[in-house]
């Protein structure tokens, strides 16, 4: 009886207009936005290889005792693309799209994007098609999934005829889901035979099981939104009133509250930027070197003079003022890099609070955890983020060690030499977590999404079952 009942509701939607209206988002969406994707992806990787090359820090080296100026960079770690992020951008585009590195600390290069006037409309990916376009068209699918026929006066005479009403909600969940996802599947294979033929590695190792990952992450996401408008479609007796409240519903959940909980991250855990941190350093230094000049101009004042009365610079006289200088130098180097790192760890704290304040707030709704897994699975998210920056401190940590440490500001005679010379570290690669890493960090969000689907759903049929048909 209940394959009955699912045929029947099967055709009842393919014979619809909301199925034609499927379709065709279907077929035009999720293949061109691939395509579309693919390109600038390829051209992202034509800029990055051009970066590397303009860069080429393979054979710079540096004397450590000729002057170098604090906010001078001397290597650049360079964000390379990602081949996933054809399916979700994620946070490609508001990278710093290098790293670089100074004595004052790390600068951040401008985003892929910063000019673009295509970020005032937001970035059409995959992961917008399933989150905000499939989202919308399972809650018409199923908003008077029930309504609908209670109001037509179906609904009684179905079941007067000694139908379980559990069969009877399965089967429009069921029908309607399938009728769903098909054309969902069929278009997504059809544009991934389209990245195919135009050069997508599919086939590499850690590629193909993260586009699986998100595909089942997306089928469960889209049974999310059919049990929510399965829910609305039990609680009212008019379709029109239905629509309407599947709308609001869908306009909360996907649009605004996961931003809201960021703004309210914002209000409750605020935190400085990282260039008002970046410019505390530069003043921080320029203090310091401004207290070892004054002891370096107070030694050069009490050298002896000469029988002509002018006191010289050089020579003996120049090695006991830098004897003199240099413990007060080492001094307030120890103090700068103490309070740099201090200042670095305050940041770091408060950012990450306020994320993880921002985060906890827009997991109220299960757009924000298919976001967090798509990005993660396709490595545009948060993980790669953190995966950036920290080799972007693990090589400044590289760089101080071999070439910081060694600057003297206030040596006032040099004796320059080959040996000084020290060649600038090439930066490390970007690592990238495995598929296991990956899903051990998105379990919360993987959990998350099956309960509101399993509480939806039993919500659904507890309502069902208590109503006065």
């Amino acid at each position: 009886m209940l394959l009955t009942l699912i045929r029947k509701e099967i055709m009842h939607h393919i014979l619809s207009v909301r199925f034609v209206a499927l379709l065709v988002m279907c077929l035009l969406l999720v293949p061109l936005t691939l395509s579309t994707n693919y390109r600038n992806y390829r051209q992202s990787l034509v800029d990055y290889q051009e970066a590397v090359k303009l860069v080429n820090i393979e054979e710079t080296t540096v004397n450590p005792k000729l002057p170098l100026e604090p906010e001078q960079e001397v290597s650049k770690l360079i964000l390379k693309p990602t081949p996933l992020s054809v399916f979700a951008n994620g946070l490609s585009d508001s990278l710093p799209s290098y790293l670089g590195m100074t004595r004052n600390g790390i600068t951040q290069g401008a985003p892929a994007l910063v000019s673009s006037l295509s970020q005032l409309f937001g970035y059409l990916d995959f992961l917008f098609v399933v989150g905000t376009v499939f989202s919308l068209l399972a809650l018409l699918f199923t908003f008077d999934a029930v309504a609908g026929e209670r109001e037509a006066g179906t609904l009684r005479i179905t079941l007067s005829n000694a139908l379980p009403r559990d069969l009877f909600l399965w089967s429009k969940l069921i029908g309607g889901y399938v009728v769903f996802v098909v054309p969902f599947l069929v278009s997504l294979l059809f544009g991934l035979l389209i990245l195919v033929w135009q050069g997508f590695p599919l086939g590499e190792h850690g590629i193909f099981p993260r586009v699986l990952g998100l595909t089942l992450i997306s089928l469960l996401y889209i049974g999310v939104f059919f049990a929510i408008g399965t829910v609305i479609s039990t609680y009212l007796d008019n379709s029109k009133t239905a629509l309407i409240l599947a709308f609001t519903v869908w306009v909360f959940a996907v649009l605004i509250t996961p931003r809201v909980g960021f703004i309210a991250a914002k209000l409750i855990a605020p935190t400085r930027t990282s260039q008002s941190v970046y410019m505390e350093k530069t003043a921080m230094r320029d203090d310091f070197n401004a207290v070892v000049d004054e002891e370096k101009w107070k030694a050069i004042r009490e050298l002896p003079p000469d029988e002509n009365g002018n006191v010289i610079v050089g020579g003996e006289n120049a090695k006991k003022v830098d004897e003199r200088v240099k413990p007060l130098e080492e001094k307030y180097r120890a103090k700068f890099q103490d309070y740099a790192d201090k200042l670095d760890r305050d940041y770091k704290r408060e950012t990450e609070r306020q994320e993880q304040i921002g985060e906890m707030l827009s997991r109220i709704t299960p757009t924000s955890s298919l976001t967090y897994l798509a990005t993660n699975l396709t490595q545009t998210g948060k993980g790669a983020r953190s995966i950036y920056f920290q080799v972007g401190d693990r090589y400044y940590d590289m760089l101080h060690t071999d070439l910081f440490s060694k600057i003297s500001d206030h040596a006032s005679a040099r004796v320059f030499t080959s040996e000084d010379t020290v060649k600038i570290t090439q930066p490390p690669p970007l690592e990238t977590s495995t598929l296991g890493e990956t899903l051990r960090q998105s379990m919360v969000d993987v959990l998350l999404l099956c309960f509101f689907a399993v509480v939806l759903t039993t919500v659904a049929f507890l309502k069902f079952f208590r109503s006065d048909i």
